[in-house]
């Protein structure tokens, strides 16, 4: 791919050993930041070393301290041979969390990690890499990124691959649309073998069609290509890294990286 950018796989633990076949840093996604503040852990297999911490914040209460979960971080970070931790923490900005974030901030900052976090976290430390999600329903990829560079600085900013399929009824007023697996779109599209175009605004395939029981559908579709083409996009506007979820790519990764 070029021009280059960073790639770092996301994935849960039943996919880290498929995950790691490929050779980019893998980040875990065993970890979730829960009540107490405590480190809570999936059954991460022993024998994996190295990659990156993720954790969410699913059920997170949102009290307590913060330095006594951040040593907990650190502690299994230097106990797995982790060099880098991804925050996946959902929603609104939990003022706990946040100053996670900024105690995370300083105490990656000193040992050289990247501490990437949503952009709902980024007023709490600048010294975070901010992820910002490819997918849109509106607007422009390239302009919704070149907006991010402007305030943030191109060098903090990690697009967050997300893999687009949903079907949205037309017209659709909250721009939320159906999502759909990929046996779902594969029977849509072999149904209707509709004529397929591109958005380069959306950066992802499309096409249309009517049902006698609701009206007219929009289905919005990636394949590699189109990933392709959004990790291009970052890389154009200055953006060197960016995060792919391993379960949602999986079939697609050979053709990303070709």
């Amino acid at each position: 791919m070029s021009p280059k950018i960073d790639l770092i796989l996301t994935a849960p633990p039943a996919d880290s050993r498929a995950a790691l076949r490929f050779g980019l840093p893998v980040a875990h996604m065993a970890y979730r930041a829960g009540g107490g503040p405590h480190l809570f852990r999936a059954n991460i297999p022993v024998s994996i070393r190295g990659g990156l911490m993720a954790m969410d914040s699913v059920g997170f209460d949102g009290r307590g301290e913060a330095d006594g979960f951040c040593s907990e971080v650190m502690r299994e970070c230097s106990a797995r041979g982790f060099d880098g931790i991804v925050c996946d923490f959902e929603g609104r900005s939990i003022p706990l969390l946040g100053n996670i974030v900024r105690t995370l901030g300083e105490l990656t900052a000193r040992r050289g990690w990247p501490l990437y976090v949503p952009e709902a976290y980024a007023p709490f430390s600048d010294k975070t890499r901010i992820l910002i999600s490819s997918a849109l329903s509106g607007g422009s990829l390239r302009q919704r990124l070149e907006d991010a560079a402007g305030q943030y600085g191109a060098d903090r900013i990690a697009l967050a691959v997300e893999r687009v399929a949903e079907d949205f009824f037309l017209p659709s007023p909250t721009g939320q649309g159906m999502p759909l697996t990929r046996e779902e779109l594969k029977q849509r599209m072999e149904e209707r073998s509709p004529s397929v175009f591109f958005s380069n605004e959306l950066c992802a395939h499309y096409f249309t069609y009517m049902s006698k029981q609701n009206g007219a559908h929009f289905v919005l579709f990636d394949d590699a290509g189109s990933i392709r083409k959004k990790l291009q996009i970052a890389r154009s506007v200055g953006v060197s890294h960016a995060l792919l979820a391993y379960p949602q790519v999986d079939d697609l990764l050979t053709d990303i990286l070709a």
